[in-house]
């Protein structure tokens, strides 16, 4: 495209002003979801957004993100920077309108952008209201441009400061601490997870971060170099890295159908779970839509057909579900629309109905000329099916049985459980309790108008490793479902939940404070990601925290969560502080367990989220998967303290 052709595209009346912007500060949540970690976060995704625009229009391969040394963000691209030329109906530079303006963009204009992350138009304005201060520096036109703002509001006109070829725009902003009062600490990780996602779905651009607040053992700081030759190729590799193939191929696509782009990878795995994960410009769609509803058709149409024409099928006695077909299976399906269509503010559910026989026939021709040239594979993954469909029968009793009411309970409610009295389940907690002994002093200690108690005996069933009606024959996990009130899904959709009768709005897992605590929070964990996540994803889910240490000195008396609390806590009685470490819950008496651990007004409860679902996935099916090595290395890195017998 010719320099000419590239100034006629983007310029300063590709920018369309929509609406003001006056109480994104008063309704944050509206716009970023909430004001705690994963609005913070959301900032920066914001910003990247804007850059990973000009990497699908082309104009863009290296995008760089930065945490300061005083958590400030700094993101960099080389594209063509931000317009500075003057907005003809906002009379001021549009780099100030795009900085000021909620739903100002280039993005709104055709011809500048076919596709856009940003979809609702919020974008960078959103983060300018949101943070104390914010620097826009752009390359362009042969000249370096600068503009300052303060709570969104501009220090001064848009000026040049200096003279440079190069091109493209550097944005830092520091959060505004009135706003994030929970925390304005930004999470390496969580930003990399996010980076690492967006290099695969971009391949060919190279995303850099960097943590300037931490060194390395060489005195450099903490960084990491995102890119991707082929795509959801390598990003279905990376994901089920973890998982062992059942055949060792990627199937994977791109193209346009119907004049949507589609990217499609694929592989079987032994395990038992479905994993499927979708994309639409970019953003996690983790409610499914209809891109994934065209995989899911043209995949099980093809490998019906396939297993029909091959007689595999002829002596199976039932029919096959669409659930058979995708047992084992790890998908990531990318779609690019011009006009995407969500439901809901969230932008996670796609409506956009000529999306589905656009992927539908993508998927469908992929896979026949997979299974043609793959005889072997095929007839792999069709003896899988088989199986599933198998399994799934002898899940429909074992589910039939976890709605059936057990005689030796009271009102269908299973016999262990000590309920509450409160009948509105907005108010009401069920605390998961490892073993009956903390479990009886748990039942002592609660406030019984509000707080039930459900003892689990042991460590309950890897649902990772688990078929699916082994999973509802434990006897653990039935009483779970019983307690909790929520219904199991039908055959065809064997995991929905609905949530309509759910008992208790606190679902509190409460475990001792060591390594086998830990093992059973994730195998709870883990089976409410694989099998209740809506619960999650519905912030019911919550993590107790038991103190570690309590001090005593005198007729003073304090508990400690970590070391250096209890550090911290014995210098502040200048030392000689008589210390007990809680090797587990049954150690408290009732009133000790009350005030640390289950107190609304004192207790600390971590509420479990689901920040990255692909991320998500990995990691529990590392650490509760059959392949030792990963998880050793896992293990390793990140616990404070690990006994590793792996």
């Amino acid at each position: 495209m010719s320099e000419e052709a590239n100034k006629k595209q983007y310029s300063a009346d590709s920018i369309q002003a929509l609406e003001g912007m006056e109480h994104v500060r008063m309704r944050p949540s509206m716009y970023i979801g909430d004001v705690g970690v994963r609005g913070l976060h959301h900032l920066v995704y914001e910003v990247v957004d804007n850059s990973i625009d000009e990497a699908m229009a082309g104009h863009c391969d290296k995008i760089d993100v930065i945490i300061n040394e005083d958590n400030s963000i700094t993101t960099q691209d080389n594209g063509r920077g931000i317009p500075v030329d003057l907005h003809k109906k906002e009379g001021v530079s549009a780099l100030e309108v795009v900085m000021t303006k909620i739903g100002a963009g280039g993005k709104f204009d055709k011809d500048s952008y076919k596709v856009s992350g940003g979809l609702h138009g919020v974008g960078v304005s959103c983060v300018n209201a949101l943070s104390s201060k914010l620097k826009a520096t752009v390359y362009r036109d042969g000249k370096i441009w600068e503009q300052e703002y303060e709570r969104g509001k501009t220090l001064y006109p848009v000026k040049s400061v200096g003279e440079s070829d190069e091109t493209g725009t550097i944005v830092t902003f520091v959060p505004d601490s009135t706003i994030f009062t929970q925390t304005t600490e930004y999470s390496y990780e969580t930003l990399c997870n996010r980076m690492r996602e967006l290099a695969y779905l971009n391949k060919g651009v190279t995303i850099t971060i960097t943590d300037k607040r931490n060194k390395d053992e060489k005195g450099e700081y903490i960084a990491e170099t995102f890119y991707s030759e082929e795509g959801l190729k390598e990003f279905i590799k990376f994901l089920d890295g973890t998982r062992e193939p059942l055949i060792q191929n990627v199937i994977s696509m791109e193209g346009e159908k119907n004049g949507i782009p589609v990217e499609v990878a694929m592989v079987y795995n032994t395990g038992y779970t479905e994993n499927l994960h979708s994309y639409v410009n970019n953003i996690n769609t983790h409610e499914g839509g209809t891109h994934l509803s065209g995989f899911r058709r043209g995949l099980t149409s093809t490998l019906k057909k396939y297993a029909d024409n091959s007689g595999m099928l002829d002596k199976l006695k039932f029919e096959i579900s669409g659930d058979d077909f995708r047992e084992g299976l790890t998908a990531i399906v990318s779609v690019k629309v011009a006009e995407p269509q969500f439901e809901g503010q969230t932008k996670t559910k796609l409506g956009n109905r000529e999306v589905t026989s656009a992927v539908s026939q993508a998927v469908s021709e992929m896979l026949t000329i997979y299974l043609e040239e793959h005889p072997d594979d095929a007839k792999q993954i069709v003896e899988k099916v088989k199986l599933a469909a198998q399994a799934r029968h002898a899940a429909a009793k074992a589910r039939e049985m976890v709605q059936r009411k057990n005689p030796m309970s009271v009102g269908g409610l299973p016999g262990k459980l000590s309920d509450c009295s409160e009948q509105d389940p907005t108010l009401c907690e069920v605390f998961l309790v490892e073993g009956d002994s903390a479990g009886g002093t748990a039942k002592q200690g609660r406030n019984r108008h509000f707080q039930a108690i459900l003892p689990l005996r042991g460590k309950i069933l890897n649902v990772e490793k688990a078929m699916q009606h082994k999973v509802f024959e434990n006897e653990e996990i039935k009483n779970i479902y019983t307690a909790l009130g929520v219904t199991i899904g039908t055959e065809e959709d064997s995991k929905a939940l609905n949530l309509e009768k759910l008992r208790y709005h606190k679902v509190v897992i409460m475990c001792d404070a060591d390594v086998d605590g830990s093992h059973i929070e994730t195998l709870i964990l883990t089976f409410f990601f694989r099998y209740m996540r809506e619960l999650i994803e519905g912030g019911h889910v919550y993590i107790a925290t038991p103190p570690l240490y309590l001090l005593k000195k005198g007729a003073k008396k304090r508990y400690a969560w970590n070391d250096k609390e209890r550090d911290a806590i014995n210098a502040e009685m200048n030392g000689g502080a008589s210390i007990q470490r809680y090797k587990g819950l049954g150690e408290m008496n009732a009133e000790q367990l009350w005030d640390t651990t289950m107190n609304p007004e004192f207790r600390k409860l971590r509420q479990v989220q689901i920040d990255n679902a692909t991320e998500s996935d990995r990691i529990f099916s590392m650490l509760m998967g059959d392949e030792v090595p990963p998880r050793r290395e896992f293990i390793e890195k990140n616990a404070v303290y690990a006994n590793i017998d792996a």
